[in-house]
């Protein structure tokens, strides 16, 4: 928010007409003349100078002079106004009005003629008659000077005042600079009427005026006729009577004394004042005027609404999100300096992939599920399936500044870089990109591995060579296990994702190596952590160790969706200026991350996971086809599902916004858990959001491989037979029971749980150091 211009203060009831005598002797009142005159001599003198003859008194030659003219910088011909930008959503509904100077400029014929004619009846009304400098001004103010007794009476013409009011507008918010710039210097003085004589060789009296009335402050952050209109009346400049438009063009000479919000009383005269004027110069009839003083003074004040704080239905992240890509991105500048000079000086029109009604769906969702005031905070982000839009960004704690009422400015749905935070573990939503690897390298999608209960991480290979499994004095090797004793293999690849076993997984990640799926990660946008740590090549990355965002998971799963199909994330789909030109904006690159052919084969085994698996209590209400996973991660600290339709996927994450909380007996929303799993925290959000969101849309159907569900095994002797996921299994000790309705669904809410594995030598937070959280567990 820009600062308010330094205004010297007035009494209220100083109406700006001449004052009347004041106290002091005849000879002060004839000093204050001479200063005057000397002053005003002196200008005048110098004025001759800057056409004529050299000023030997300060330096200054013809020629210098000459040179100095040409050289005027064109920022005083069309000065660069900082104006406000507009972000708008898909459909054209503003989402906010951001600015560092509340500005909308207009041209002359978008203005009002009561507007124009006031202005410079009552700072200039010799305006059309004299130059740049105003002799008979200069006397007549040296007459009122000396008659009041003070030096208050100006001689500035309304040309000498907009090249000021340039130089305010070049110091923008350096305070300093703006004070440097409305010192009353002999040197500055000269500058200002060298410039002013130029501009009115080169720009007509219109021009000029034109630019005076949208550079000019006029209190309360407007900037310019239009916003003052907007802000005071609450209509256009065009629309303004004679009263308002005397109203706004009073103000200009001090807007803290005549704030007609603050002292009506003392507006109203100063606007009378202006009326008389526009009387004595014959702008409008008596008449009009005795129409115009008795109107009252007839206020639509709005409060200046700046920034991303006043997006309304959770928009302000995904309103900061946009900030964030035009001051990022190379397409809007080569250099950070020229994309902050683009969104400072504003003026732009900015219209996003932000759907207001899949918005509402997410933004309901996470405040219905997860209170305000819970330890805990919900994130959902939304996106369109083959384009990169994304569509909807909501989280649970409000967007602003006051920790008291749970606010908040970090962007829980994104990237460290992008305005939000450190991100969080991903548990068993991360297991799909192995299994796409798995597939696009050409496994079987019926691949069993033995998955025993509980294993040794067997080496693997890496892009660059080899990892290994170093034991340690105390620890000996590490390990990984399932959730129960009950989960023992062999698994078949679909059943082992509706059961998120863990051993399953790492076998798998054993045979396809470390490298691929690291590359399939890569293709799926996966390139390093939302705080920007490289990405690693460890084991325990299969089961969610690294950090990400919803945005990022929602984009995966997006892919999935689209049938391979990744497509960059993008939140703008046009940028126009005031004045119609378009700016380029940048488009989403969509390329085939994997075949349509192993697209095919994970939707069905993720098709599983929502029918007979750990999310199969999560079908919406029209019975339409969903595929999706759940995730929970080590010592229930995050908890997520992402899932999809063929046109819309969406992520969701519940857990602690600074990733501590440890969701085990816990109050969320009003209801109490004994442990947050996928299926049951985040799952419920993600039912709830989409429900919503696609209420009335056409049934699709996802495309499919078909995969035979696997013949029971005969287990080893001594063995506990394999969990069937076609039947409903008891739940094991410390799981929730089954939804009640639900047949053929999996009893385990959150899938694998608890502890999965004990750490290597040299790996902080177990295999592949998953971070802060001490190592995800793959749980589902």
């Amino acid at each position: 928010m820009a600062p308010k211009r330094p205004q010297a203060p007035q009494p209220p009831g100083n109406t700006g007409a001449p004052r009347g005598r004041t106290g002091g002797s005849p000879l002060e009142h004839v000093g204050n003349g001479v200063k005057f005159l000397g002053v005003s001599v002196l200008s005048g003198v110098l004025l001759a100078g800057l056409a004529l003859p050299a000023v030997g008194a300060i330096g200054l030659t013809a020629k210098d002079t000459a040179e100095s003219f040409e050289n005027i910088p064109d920022d005083f011909k069309t000065p660069p106004l900082t104006q406000a930008t507009q972000i708008f959503d898909a459909k054209g509904g503003l989402i906010a009005k951001v600015y560092e100077r509340d500005r909308t400029v207009l041209t002359a014929d978008q203005m009002s003629p009561f507007m124009r004619q006031a202005q410079v009846d009552i700072e200039d009304a010799r305006f059309y008659e004299h130059g740049a400098v105003d002799l008979k001004g200069v006397l007549r103010a040296i007459s009122k000077n000396a008659e009041s007794g003070t030096a208050s009476q100006g001689a500035s013409t309304l040309t000498q005042q907009y090249v000021k009011n340039v130089n305010v507008e070049k110091a923008g918010d350096d305070q300093a600079a703006v004070l440097e710039a409305q010192r009353k210097t002999l040197g500055r003085k000269i500058q200002e009427l060298k410039v002013a004589i130029k501009l009115e060789e080169d720009l007509s009296k219109d021009q000029i005026l034109t630019n005076y009335l949208n550079i000019t402050f006029y209190g309360h952050q407007a900037y310019g006729v239009e916003a003052a209109s907007q802000r005071y009346f609450s209509k256009s400049n065009k629309d303004l009577t004679v009263a308002e438009a005397a109203t706004l063009a009073g103000m200009v000479q001090n807007p803290s004394s005549f704030d007609p919000v603050r002292y009506p009383e003392n507006t109203v005269k100063r606007r009378n004042v202006v009326i008389d004027k526009m009387v004595e110069n014959k702008h409008i009839t008596a008449d009009q005027a005795k129409e115009a003083k008795a109107a009252p003074l007839g206020l639509k004040y709005k409060d200046p609404q700046n920034g991303c704080i006043t997006a309304q239905a959770g928009m302000g992240f995904f309103c900061d999100y946009v900030r964030h890509v035009v001051k990022q991105d190379p397409a809007f500048g080569k250099s950070a300096e020229e994309r902050k000079k683009l969104w400072d000086t504003g003026g732009l029109n900015i219209y996003t992939t932000l759907d207001p009604d899949k918005q509402a769906a997410a933004q309901n969702a996470v405040t219905k599920k997860v209170n305000v005031t819970d330890t805990v905070s919900a994130a959902a982000t939304m996106m369109e399936p083959g384009t990169g839009k994304i569509l909807a960004m909501a989280q649970t704690r409000p967007y602003g500044l006051d920790p008291n009422k749970n606010q908040t400015v970090v962007n829980l749905n994104v990237d460290a870089a992008m305005g939000g935070g450190n991100g969080f573990q991903t548990g068993s939503t991360f297991k799909p990109i192995l299994a796409a690897a798995a597939l696009e390298s050409g496994m079987s999608n019926t691949q069993a591995f033995p998955s025993e209960n509980k294993i040794e991480y067997p080496q693997m290979s890496t892009c660059s060579g080899t990892w290994k499994n170093v034991p340690t004095p105390s620890e000996g090797k590490a390990t990984v296990k399932n959730e129960s004793a009950g989960e023992v293999g062999p698994y078949q690849l679909k059943q082992a994702m509706a059961l998120s076993v863990n051993t399953y997984f790492v076998q798998m990640e054993q045979q396809v190596g470390l490298c691929a799926m690291k590359q399939m990660a890569n293709k799926l946008g996966i390139t390093q952590s939302a705080k920007g740590d490289p990405f690693k090549e460890v084991p325990s990355m299969v089961l969610g160790t690294m950090e990400l965002s919803p945005l990022t998971m929602a984009n995966v799963y997006a892919t999935f969706a689209a049938r391979g199909k990744y497509c960059t994330p993008v939140a703008i789909n046009k940028i126009s200026t005031v004045d119609g030109k378009d700016i380029p904006v940048p488009q989403s690159q969509c390329s085939q991350a994997f075949s349509e052919q192993t697209a095919d084969s994970l939707n069905a085994v993720l098709l599983n996971v929502t029918e007979k698996g750990t999310a199969a209590a999560l079908g919406l209400d029209d019975g339409r086809k969903i595929a999706g996973k759940t995730g929970t991660t080590d010592e229930k600290k995050a908890a997520w599902f992402s899932g999809y339709t063929p046109s819309l996927a969406t992520s969701v994450w519940l857990g602690g916004p600074a990733g501590g909380v440890k969701m085990k007996n816990i109050n969320i929303g009003g209801k109490h858990f004994d442990e947050v799993f996928g299926a049951d925290g985040p799952g419920p959000i993600w039912q709830m959001a989409m429900n919503q969101a696609l209420k009335g849309t056409p049934l699709e159907p996802i495309e499919t491989a078909n995969i035979p569900d696997p013949q029971p095994a005969t287990p080893p002797a001594g063995a506990t037979p394999p969990a069937d996921p076609n039947a409903q299994p008891q739940p094991p000790a410390g799981n929730p029971p089954p939804p009640a309705g639900n047949p053929g669904g999996n009893n385990n809410a959150g899938g694998m749980i608890g502890g999965g594995f004990t750490f290597p030598p040299g790996i902080v937070g177990g295999p592949g150091n998953g971070g802060k959280h001490g190592g995800g567990n793959g749980n589902g």
